[in-house]
């Protein structure tokens, strides 16, 4: 379903209208002002530090598309490792911000960032690259992933942080989960062991199926095909991917090798 995979220009209209949608549930979860100081998923962020974090991620893609459209030499990418540290820094420095600038802010950035997104030409969406302050040179539809990631993950932080009982959109979760393969990629630990070994996942929801993981000195390489015979298999629905990818939690049901399965899950550092 092409509409469905924002990696295609087919599916950029697809991919904005959802992050519009879980942009406008984030905003009402962080509007009430009781609500801005609540605890979150995020250990040690209140709900204002998201919105900051989510600030200094959008501003920073501004910063990137710039560089890109001047052609000139972006900063070295900081790494995936160092993420945590670094983002936490930045949220937590706009403490002192009152909640309707900081709010005000968000909502301007994140018009801007649609703006950016919605003139990106066909060619564009798939062979424009910006260098991604952590990840390096990515197409330019990456920053609307990332975009979906910040709104719709954030949105479960602050939904997670009230105590009640809830869920993620099948459609933000459904978009995600190819990127979920590719951030398994970039966030193998240091010192992981690549010892060969191959597992089997099985992920619903539309952009899902059944992919062989291969896993050796290379890291890991992944591609859909026939999972039958192999020694572990994890089934996720496409939230639980999601959410076990950014380390909200420990999903997933295996059939086979739970030792191999567990050796794979943990292969890699969460952001």
């Amino acid at each position: 379903m092409s509409e469905w995979d924002a990696t295609s220009v087919e599916g950029k209209d697809t991919i904005l209208r959802v992050v519009r949608e879980e942009a406008g549930r984030f905003f009402a979860l962080a509007e009430p002002e009781d609500a801005w100081e609540a605890p979150t998923a995020c250990a040690g962020w209140h709900v204002r530090d998201v919105v900051a974090h989510i600030v200094d991620t959008t501003e920073g893609y501004f910063a990137a598309f710039d560089v890109a459209r001047a052609g000139a030499r972006p900063d070295d990418p900081y790494g995936l490792p160092a993420m945590g540290a670094r983002v936490n820094e930045q949220a937590i420095s706009f403490r002192n911000t009152t909640q309707k600038e900081l709010l005000d802010r968000a909502r301007a950035d994140f018009e801007k960032m649609q703006g950016i997104l919605t003139a990106l030409s066909p060619e564009d969406w798939t062979g424009f690259l910006v260098v991604h302050p952590y990840m390096g040179p990515v197409p330019a539809y990456f920053y609307a992933a990332g975009q979906l990631m910040d709104f719709g993950v954030h949105s479960w932080d602050i939904r997670e942080g009230t105590g009640r009982n809830h869920a993620m959109s099948g459609d933000a979760a459904d978009l995600l989960v190819p990127f979920m393969l590719v951030l398994w990629q970039y966030t193998i630990k240091a010192d992981a062991d690549l010892t060969p070994f191959s597992v089997g996942l099985r992920i619903g929801g539309r952009n899902g199926g059944d992919f062989r993981i291969d896993i050796g000195a290379e890291g890991m390489a992944y591609a859909p095909g026939d999972i039958t015979g192999l020694p572990a298999v994890i089934e996720f629905d496409a939230a639980s991917m999601v959410l076990t990818t950014f380390g909200r939690g420990n999903f997933g049901t295996v059939r086979g090798d739970v030792d191999l399965a567990n050796r794979f899950l943990n292969l890699f550092f969460r952001i």
